[in-house]
């Protein structure tokens, strides 16, 4: 008798399993431009303490902008208006008073992929204080599925040149729209043309020993950063000026920990000048853990695009950083 109510038990679950498997089948693509997000939410709630609360976490400013921009672009729609293609944009954000006091994530409710954050109270008070729990998570969570939609969108059309393999051992997923701008030894510079500037990605590696103690990691990042703008990244000829890329001075960059290609890195945002003539932007660095090559490897995503929000050009450079794969070695 047991092993029979086992059995009915697998097979219930295998039935669940299927029916998901099939309502996955069917279910529409997601839609939606990058790093935008759906927020479903009564007015009234919209309009109150609950709706700034949400502005405040969900369109707080991106680090390492040259202005302000929101981490997400907000279209807030009532729970009522939340119907047809609405229901198919990848990120949503479900807000409202009810009986439950809980916050979770969901996926593919509607779509795929699609993540749908929920979050309900029986006050403002308890949604409030859900909100302040979760929040860091879901923007982790809408940003993630952000960059691997990204990075598929990516596979469509990829750069074919060899020039990251042949000389640091290394590929990355660049888009075809992408070229080699310039190749030094130990040096790899891509860029494209945007339509107020370019999108760049450099790579490059440092000696293993390049940062001696944490107490000046900072500083050793700026030193690393503006001697390589010095050798390879030249501005515009100035008279009696050496003109190159290099490190805002008046702020220090955001330095944070990372991972990428499954190893551990630091994340480095902040602004970009040139050392000789009024020209900045922002840039992104991971400067990786290379130790079977007892190295650290340094990619490098920025941007030159005066007068022109730039978020999701920065954005796409992530995306495409984090598709990195070290070549093997014997």
């Amino acid at each position: 008798m047991k092993n029979l109510i086992a059995l009915l038990f697998c097979a219930g679950l295998f039935l669940n399993s299927c029916k998901e498997g099939k309502k996955q089948d069917y279910l529409p693509n997601s839609i939606g431009a990058y790093n935008t997000l759906t927020i479903v939410i009564d007015n009234e709630l919209w309009k109150s303490e609950v709706g700034d609360k949400i502005r405040e976490n969900f369109a707080a400013p991106a680090l390492g902008l040259t202005w302000d921009e929101a981490l997400f672009s907000i279209t807030q729609v009532p729970p009522q208006v939340f119907s047809g293609a609405v229901r198919n944009t990848r990120n949503v954000l479900y807000v409202m008073e009810d009986s439950l006091d809980i916050a979770h994530m969901k996926t593919n409710m509607y779509a795929k992929p699609q993540k749908v954050g929920v979050i309900k109270g029986r006050t403002k008070a308890e949604i409030i204080e859900n909100i302040n729990e979760k929040a860091s998570d879901f923007v982790s969570t809408f940003k993630k599925q952000e960059i691997e939609e990204a990075q598929r969108r990516f596979l469509k059309s990829l750069n074919k040149e060899k020039a990251l393999e042949d000389n640091l051992g290394i590929s990355l997923n660049v888009p075809s729209i992408y070229k080699v701008g310039r190749e030094e030894a130990n040096f790899v510079w891509l860029d494209r043309q945007i339509q107020k500037g370019t999108m760049n990605v450099i790579a490059y590696s440092v000696p293993w020993n390049t940062f001696d103690t944490d107490s000046t990691f900072v500083q050793d990042i700026i030193k690393m950063r503006d001697s390589i703008g010095k050798l390879f990244i030249p501005g515009e000829d100035i008279p009696g000026k050496e003109n190159y890329m290099i490190t805002e001075k008046a702020f220090s960059p955001y330095v944070f920990p990372a991972e990428v290609s499954g190893r551990k890195a630091a994340e480095v945002r902040g602004i970009w000048e040139m050392s000789g003539y009024p020209m900045a932007g922002p840039f992104i660095t991971y400067i990786i853990n290379d130790e079977p090559n007892n190295r650290k490897l340094v990619l490098e995503g920025f941007t030159f695009a005066p007068a022109t929000e730039k978020r999701d050009y920065m954005f796409e450079l992530e995306a495409i950083m984090k598709t990195l794969k070290f070549q093997e070695t014997n």
